[in-house]
This record gives C-alpha cells, structure tokens and sequence, in this order.
C-alpha cells in the first residue's frame, strides 16, 4: 500500500497528492500534523528512506533555528524533536512497501511506485 504523509498546506506536499492521486493507484493519506507519527513509526519511515534523521529536518524552520541549531544532537534526539515540532519533518513523505521517498520534487513519487 501506498502512503503519503501530507501536510494540506503545503504547495510541495499538494503536488505530491496531486501526483499519486494522476497515478490512479490506491493509496492512504496521512495528515501528520493532525495524526502525529510515533516514534517508532518516523523511526520507520527515515529506516525505508535510508537517510539519517537530521537529514529530514526542515533546518531553516524558525522552531529548529531559535531551539536546535548549532548543537550537537544524536539521532534519537533529531527524532524526539521531529515528534515535538511536527513542522520540522520535510514533506511530503511517500511510502510503498520497504521504499520511501521525500517528494521534492512530485516526481520522485515515481521512483518507488
């Protein structure tokens, strides 16, 4: 099953449902802001797109630069603050089976369907 976690406004996170949904294949879609991940599932998601955690942080965020910026945090600590300050987690994240992608560009939806 296909899943994308979107965020309604977010113009990137809108193309990227605009995308799946031209693609015609059933898929889910996720609103995390308002159905927040837990940890093990952003644990999951960041495993599927084989990067580390930081790299799915949205470091220009005002949140991460007045709180986060500049320190030195361990992975497990990138991810509690994803999970505390969901605008931080880069989007829109699509899943299909044991691959994911970040869709920026839409296009990289079509790399995993």
């Amino acid at each position: 099953m296909i899943t994308i976690y979107h965020n309604p406004r977010c113009s990137k996170s809108r193309e990227g449902l605009q995308l799946l949904e031209l693609e015609g294949k059933p898929f889910t879609t996720v609103k995390y802001l308002n159905e927040p991940l837990t940890k093990n599932e952003l644990t999951t998601i960041i495993k599927k797109l084989n990067i580390t955690p930081i790299e799915l942080v949205r470091t220009k965020e005002t949140v991460w630069t007045e709180n986060y910026k500049g320190k030195q945090l361990t992975d497990d600590e990138v991810i509690e603050a994803m999970l505390k300050h969901l605008t931080l987690i880069e989007r829109p994240i699509v899943v299909n089976g044991d691959k994911a992608v970040v869709a920026r560009p839409a296009e990289r939806i079509k790399e995993i369907l």
